[in-house]
């Protein structure tokens, strides 16, 4: 991903790519004018890496110049239109081939034709890259397309963003969502993961997503979820990955604004882990990072047999039972450890001392990434 003034984008087609769209497309146009000698008229400025290109592959004699017409500001197409550089040759009963970086609305080819009607040419072809044919609102006829593409904006192989990106080789797509910081929030029983979450999502203006609380809120309120994973409950049957995503994706369209997530109970498997990248690549963007919490086994034992004097839960006053509760987190974080460090995005934080302190650490880990 890279960043451009105040915008994030992420690669969308790759430099082999485009470089066997364009042999592809030279050997086209050559292939149908045969000996004859075209004049490719490129159409500054995005386009002049697409024909220092394609004149490199054209396999026959070919004459080049350029015109310049103005189209852009900032990421949105005008309608205002500019001759800006015209052309210094005759060009008449000559085959003019134009070739176009990108073809959106069209609006550009009108102002090209209404320039050419008077060269007296002997015919003129249309060559583009790219074209979106979502926003393409004209009838003139594109004789050679590289690539469609959808309607959002690129940048890189000639194509900038407010100056800047011409000079990448390969092209870059916005991302739809701009920069959010996504974690996986892991600690174990009594590691004080819950306080923390409260904190870090205040701190950062994040949404906490708990697994737990989403599985309530769906079944107390007979969400339709919430009834599918209740009917595998009931049966005593685990509820199945897919259920539980659907939930979390429904918690984050609802939430489409937010500058970022904390995970909470989620994932706890490989599979689990595989369905969240693909769901926040779905919006645009990703898991940064697994923090997971590191205290000491007597500690943790210490802590939740003292929560367990007022917390009420059974479960925090067997101590037999409490050692098993860690030993099973270790069993499955062990897992998401192994998935999450070979992306380089596993950060483990020291999660004994004072709250504050902790929080600092937390802090400090999540402002590098």
């Amino acid at each position: 991903m890279i960043k451009l003034h105040d915008k994030y984008f992420k690669p969308f087609i790759s430099e082999e790519e485009i470089a066997d769209v364009v042999t592809r497309m030279a050997a086209e146009v050559a292939n149908d004018l045969g000996d004859e000698i075209p004049v490719f008229v490129g159409v500054l400025n995005g386009s002049f890496m697409l024909v220092s290109d394609f004149v490199k592959k054209y396999p026959k004699p070919c004459e080049v110049t350029f015109i310049k017409l103005a189209s852009y500001e900032g990421v949105k197409s005008t309608e205002d239109i500019q001759r800006l550089i015209g052309l210094t040759q005759d060009l008449s009963g000559r085959t003019v081939v134009i070739l176009e970086d990108i073809i959106d609305t069209g609006q550009t080819l009108h102002e090209v034709h209404r320039i050419f009607k008077n060269e007296n040419v002997k015919q003129l072809l249309i060559a583009t890259l790219f074209h979106k044919p979502e926003a393409y609102k004209k009838d003139f006829k594109l004789h050679y397309v590289g690539i469609e593409i959808p309607d959002k904006f690129i940048v890189g192989y000639g194509l900038d963003y407010d100056g800047l990106g011409r000079d990448l080789p390969a092209v870059y797509q916005i991302k739809t969502t701009q920069h959010m910081t996504n974690f996986v929030l892991f600690g174990p029983p009594g590691a004080g993961k819950g306080t923390q979450a409260n904190f870090l999502k205040e701190k950062y203006n994040l949404l906490h997503i708990s697994t737990g609380d989403v599985f309530r809120f769906n079944i107390k309120n007979e969400t339709a979820l919430g009834l599918l994973a209740k009917s595998f409950m009931d049966k005593g049957e685990l509820v199945p990955d897919q259920v539980t995503i659907d939930m979390l994706e429904a918690e984050v369209e609802k939430n489409a604004g937010a500058k970022g997530f904390i995970f909470d109970g989620f994932p706890r498997t490989n599979t689990q882990a595989k369905a969240l990248d693909q769901l926040m690549q779905s919006k645009d963007s990703q898991i940064n990072a697994m923090i997971a919490l590191e205290v000491e086994d007597e500690v943790l034992v210490e802590r939740l047999l003292e929560r367990g004097k007022s917390s009420g839960r059974a479960d925090d006053a067997d101590e037999s039972i409490i050692r098993n509760r860690i030993k099973e987190y270790y069993t499955k974080t062990a897992i998401l450890k192994d998935y999450y460090s070979a992306q380089d995005k596993y950060f483990g934080v020291d999660g004994f001392g004072d709250i504050e302190v902790i929080t600092k650490r937390l802090c400090n880990t999540i402002d590098k990434l």
